[in-house]
């Protein structure tokens, strides 16, 4: 695996704590000056693209069983998420005051445990398609991907970027022609693509493409240059336009050289590692910071140093899941057989 795909997992990981970090200092101080440099969601879009990257670079020469790929992505998936999410139900059940955009209810709560796409009870429009853990909507999309992704390991490989992206686009296409529903506006949303945008860029990295580092470096300085320019600018214009096209230029050049694992980036290879735990954690952290808020400012008078503590908190945190929960429960389940029922086909296979 690319050591330089851990790097972008980190980099995606503290962009997407940035951002919400900005939302929750401007509920506590609408005035600071930092909260009118909001961009960081672009982070989402990077973890979409490096998905499908991975589902085919670590599928396309390594046959297995549609239920084995399953039964691996559940088990790296599952456990955090229905940990956090039914941790945030007894904070809502018990003290609601707490997380703002979180309430008690049945319904929902199934939903989010069975990541199905359903109206978040907290919005007061009615509006946000959002699990209990309002970041987890991205693994609302992450397992619908990869429900896809394993049926179509039952396609001989040559044929399997063509049955995902055909499934995939038929769906997308009767979700656009049904009649307005959530399903219908969840599953027709553009976003999705970024996951197809990742399986092509796996297929071209296992063709070999190999590029010089100066182009590389400009590449990739293009590439995050316009993905935080348009995730500021918020164009009214489709996410998958905006930002996943720019998200697809990282991963592409990120991914046509090899470089080694650099000792002096270890730090950022961990966050990568940790990324998922820091992702699903950091709104806890974040909910935490308003109750400490005016302590902090009464002593530093900084809104800005107040946004880094927590980034930096939600980064502990996060490290803390990791290797007190994430890793040993993968440990565990690894040991874990699937069932079986039957092999995909091999690599050219008719």
């Amino acid at each position: 695996m690319c050591v330089q795909l851990q790097y972008i997992r980190a980099i995606a990981a503290l962009l997407v704590i940035y951002f919400h970090a900005i939302l929750q200092l401007e509920k506590l101080n609408p005035d600071a000056w930092v909260t009118d440099y909001l961009f960081g969601k672009s982070g989402v879009d990077l973890f979409f693209v490096l998905s499908g990257f991975v589902m085919w670079i670590t599928t396309a020469d390594k046959p297995q069983t549609v239920t084995d790929f399953w039964w691996k992505r559940v088990r790296r998936v599952v456990p955090l998420y229905w940990a956090v999410t039914l941790a945030a139900a007894m904070v809502a059940l018990v003290l609601p005051q707490i997380l703002k955009s979180t309430q008690f209810d049945v319904p929902h709560i199934l939903a989010s445990l069975a990541f199905l796409p359903w109206i978040n009870p907290s919005d007061p429009a009615g509006e946000m398609i959002a699990p209990l853990i309002v970041p987890g909507w991205t693994l609302n999309y992450e397992m619908y991907f990869y429900l896809l992704f394993g049926l179509c390991l039952l396609v001989p490989v040559r044929h399997r970027i063509a049955a995902i992206t055909l499934l995939i686009g038929s769906i997308f296409v009767l979700a656009n022609l049904a009649p307005e529903s959530t399903a219908a506006r969840f599953y027709g949303d553009t976003v999705i693509f970024e996951f197809v945008a990742g399986v092509f860029l796996g297929r071209i990295y296992k063709s070999g493409l190999s590029l010089s580092a100066p182009v590389v470096a400009a590449g990739l300085a293009i590439g995050f240059a316009a993905l935080l320019y348009n995730d500021y600018r918020a164009f009214e214009l489709p996410r998958l336009v905006t930002i996943g096209i720019p998200a697809a230029i990282i991963i592409f050049f990120a991914t046509a050289t090899r470089i080694p694992d650099l000792k002096a980036w270890g730090w950022l290879r961990i966050l990568g590692d940790a990324s998922y735990s820091i992702y699903l954690t950091h709104i806890f952290t974040l909910a935490g910071s308003r109750m400490i808020y005016p302590y902090v400012i009464g002593a530093v008078e900084s809104d800005t140093l107040f946004v880094a503590l927590m980034i930096a908190m939600s980064t502990a945190v996060g490290l803390a899941s990791y290797y007190l929960f994430e890793v040993p429960v993968g440990r565990f389940l690894s040991s874990a057989n699937a069932p079986r029922f039957g092999r995909v086909a091999k690599a050219g296979s008719a």
